[in-house]
């Protein structure tokens, strides 16, 4: 079901707030967004300042999602909104667990979660000249700043990112190569490139831009057939399809088909590109890279090899 306009900027919003509070980047996705208004009791139309702490199971808050935003997630999901975002959300001190019984044992049905009162705080200044100011003492928090020293301590490689910001992948192996289509690729072939979908070697996806793949007819079954990269030319309305090939992965004539199919339904028109690291591990694949793709070598980025076909870098009918 597709949200309603107001449901999709109230989502937004909430996007915004997770990532200003430096949230890690696998809650940055509409899951923990509605995981946050659900707990806040935030329908569409209600301002932020109206921002409750109700106390809240996870069956209810999915319950309040499918009421306000007419998003329902399966019963069997309930583990991946505790496990993926709620535990997360408690690490970062955005809510805790149980205040009207601290002591409830941890098998029973009535585990509940409720908004800190930084949190809440934060929240019912959105939109105001509070924000600001309110984030900074949120920030401060110690069990914000001890789960950021923890992601911190990872072995990281920094990305920039289009629109300027700056997103960090586990470091070395295909991620090298994530990150030179990024800020290599992107700036020389993608006109005004928005990055809808970036995966990581060791976390899976590092970014996933629900909402506009939503508008653009994009749904994907699961990380598992998704492409290493999905970039969107937002000039020429075309979906740059790329795959990281290090070891293996090239798109050849069943992968160019699997991909066909999976993005059927999109709007845009879809290019096809296998990006290498250099030109020796290219020449291990040349022979299986289908027609009508490019092919992208990070150590001579100002160039592309294009494989037959009519155009140069464009969709095909």
């Amino acid at each position: 079901m597709t949200m309603k306009p107001a449901a999709t900027k109230r989502v937004k919003e909430a996007l915004e707030v997770l990532i200003a509070v430096r949230i890690p980047r696998e809650q940055q996705n509409e899951r923990s967004a509605l995981t946050l208004l659900a707990l806040a009791d935030l329908p569409p139309r209600t301002p932020w300042k109206s921002a409750k702490a109700p106390l809240r199971r996870i069956t209810e808050m999915m319950n309040w999602m499918h009421d306000h935003y007419g998003v329902r997630y399966a019963p069997n999901t309930r583990e991946t909104i505790r496990r993926q975002t709620v535990h997360q959300f408690v690490q970062h001190g955005l809510l805790v667990e149980n205040p009207d019984k601290p002591d409830r044992p941890i098998n029973s049905p009535k585990w509940c979660y409720q908004l800190s009162p930084p949190t809440l705080t934060l929240l019912q200044a959105v939109g105001s000249q509070d924000f600001k100011k309110e984030l900074q003492i949120f920030r401060q928090n110690p069990a914000a700043s001890a789960l950021q020293a923890r992601h911190r301590d990872l072995p990281r490689e920094s990305v920039l990112m289009p629109d300027g910001a700056v997103i960090e992948l586990s470091a070395g192996g295909q991620n090298t190569l994530i990150r030179a289509i990024v800020e290599k690729f992107a700036p020389r072939f993608v006109r005004s490139p928005k990055v809808l979908l970036l995966g990581d070697a060791a976390n899976k996806e590092i970014i996933s831009d629900g909402f506009t793949m939503k508008e653009l007819g994009i749904v994907l079954p699961g990380r598992g057939k998704a492409p290493d990269a999905l970039i969107h030319d937002t000039q020429r309305d075309w979906l740059i399809i790329v795959e990281a090939v290090t070891s293996h992965g090239p798109i050849d004539q069943k992968r160019k088909n699997e991909l066909t199919d999976l993005f059927s339904k999109a709007r845009p028109g879809l290019v096809f590109v296998s990006a290498f690291p250099d030109r020796k591990t290219f020449s291990k694949f040349h022979a299986v890279i289908a027609w009508e793709t490019e092919v992208w070598i990070a150590n001579a980025p100002d160039h592309m090899i294009h494989f037959n076909g009519e155009r140069f870098l464009g969709p095909y009918s």
